[in-house]
């Protein structure tokens, strides 16, 4: 009888030992559910706006405090037109109204996007004021990115005596098949530009130097 039991816990711890090892082996062949590589918000923030290459809309003054006399954009026709599509670099200009002076060129980098504003004289020639933007320093979202002014816009900003502008922060919104926005801030001022995007319009003349 006793050799029975003996053989018996035998088999039990046996078993016990396999079940185990089953449970060990099936944990480990088992891979962890995967979605895939997941995108980077600066990534999709270029793929969002790269979906209106091409494409062309219409804008409206939403913020302006304090308000500006004699504002360059006040009563004037405010188009954004994404005109050129590249993995790593959008060109958007504005135009407002008969003045086809200003892009903006938003670049991917390997740590975000950088935002520059090229300005443009009638002939093509550059603008004393040119190439002065601002880079990421977060990750931002897909549908939202701000720009804090770099070193060197603040640089260029003080060689032309134009200290007011050494705290600008600018800010770029898309919300797909909805609105674009453009805003600029800083300590005591506010402007911002909303663009309809269920309203596409026709793309108007190269800008400037383009």
């Amino acid at each position: 009888m006793t050799r029975i039991l003996s053989l018996a816990a035998a088999a039990i711890a046996t078993a016990l030992v396999l079940s185990g090892c089953h449970s060990a082996w099936t944990r480990q062949e088992t891979p962890p559910a995967s979605g895939g590589e997941r995108q980077q918000p600066a990534d999709a923030f270029f793929a969002n706006l790269q979906t209106l290459c091409g494409k062309a809309f219409v804008g409206r003054i939403v913020i302006d405090e304090p308000p500006t006399p004699g504002a360059p954009f006040a009563g004037k026709a405010l188009i954004m037109h994404v005109r050129q599509c590249e993995h790593d670099r959008i060109a958007i200009p504005f135009h407002v109204g008969d003045d086809h002076s200003r892009t903006l060129l938003l670049t991917r980098t390997k740590s975000g996007i950088t935002l520059d504003h090229d300005r443009r004289h009638r002939d093509g020639g550059e603008d004393i004021l040119s190439m002065y933007g601002g880079k990421t320093v977060d990750s931002g979202s897909s549908t939202r990115q701000v720009f804090p002014i770099d070193a060197q816009s603040k640089a260029l900003f003080q060689r032309n005596e134009r200290s007011d502008l050494l705290s600008n922060v600018w800010t770029l919104e898309i919300e797909p098949g909805r609105i674009a926005a453009y805003e600029r801030s800083r300590p005591g001022r506010r402007f911002r530009i909303e663009f309809d995007l269920t309203r596409p319009v026709p793309a108007p003349p190269a800008p400037w130097g383009w």
